[in-house]
């Protein structure tokens, strides 16, 4: 009898070892750093919710991942210091990958890509992207962004006016203070179904170049990280795959913004 009960303590010790072990695999948590001013990729709502693509995503792939994200938002030119810091374990922020970054963070594969474009006052004279088109313009662009390394370094007869977000040069497009803006495509058609956006057109798309845009947006960590960056892959991978990502695209996107197959 006695050797019984033991065995059944034995068990039972057991049980709930793994039963806390168990519940501790699923409240893992891996906290995901985002802008919160850049729709329709990620935003704040008037409540203080975030929404938009990379939120969907990162919940896609935390549950792919059998983990709990937990959001953590920062202002885009303090993204990478947080993240290095430890004020969160990964960047999903609509964040290219560049050569430049990858000195200081790594990254996974690419999560989406889409090409950039002009902005302008619908009764605007400019008639194209090329340097020529913007010479003697104000051009509106968030710094630190690929978006703003290509417009410093092509368009360099326009005055290049850096802002911490899209949303503040767009207000400024929106009420004349700037002739043009250049941003992400998808974040300008966004913001062209706004009251604001409807001052303004798309004037042109600007063809990516692979030095200064990279390849597309990934998800950043820290270095050396890479079980981390695996586990983001495979879940990239496996939400392609199950349709899980197109029924995001969709709910968002009229085209595909993964953008080939790169």
């Amino acid at each position: 009898m006695r050797i019984t009960k033991r065995i059944a303590l034995a068990i039972s010790a057991i049980a709930f070892a793994a039963s806390i072990g168990a519940a501790g695999a699923q409240e893992q948590v891996v906290r995901i750093g985002t802008e919160g001013a850049y729709p329709p990729f990620n935003n704040l709502t008037a409540d203080g919710k975030l929404e938009g693509f990379d939120i969907d995503i990162a919940n896609a792939l935390c549950e792919e991942m059998k983990v709990k994200c937990e959001f953590v938002t920062q202002d885009w030119d303090g993204m990478i210091p947080a993240l290095q810091a430890g004020k969160f374990d990964a960047i999903i922020a609509s964040m290219s990958i560049t050569d430049e970054r990858k000195k200081k963070v790594d990254f996974t594969n690419k999560y989406y890509n889409t090409p950039p474009a002009i902005v302008a006052p619908k009764d605007t004279d400019i008639k194209g992207v090329t340097k020529e088109d913007l010479a003697g313009k104000t051009l509106g662009v968030a710094t630190s962004t690929t978006h703003y390394n290509y417009s410093e370094k092509t368009y360099t007869d326009s005055e290049i006016k850096g802002y911490p977000s899209s949303q503040e040069f767009l207000l400024d497009l929106a009420n004349g203070r700037l002739d043009a803006a250049n941003d992400d495509i998808s974040v300008i058609e966004e913001w062209l179904k706004t009251p604001d956006g409807q001052c303004c057109k798309i004037v042109g798309a600007v063809k990516p170049v692979p030095e200064i845009h990279g390849p597309g947006a990934g998800i950043a960590i820290r270095k050396g990280e890479t079980e981390l960056a695996d586990k983001f892959n495979a879940a990239i991978d496996a939400i392609r795959k199950n349709g899980k990502y197109k029924q995001i695209n969709d709910k968002y996107f009229t085209y595909d913004v993964y953008g080939g197959e790169s």
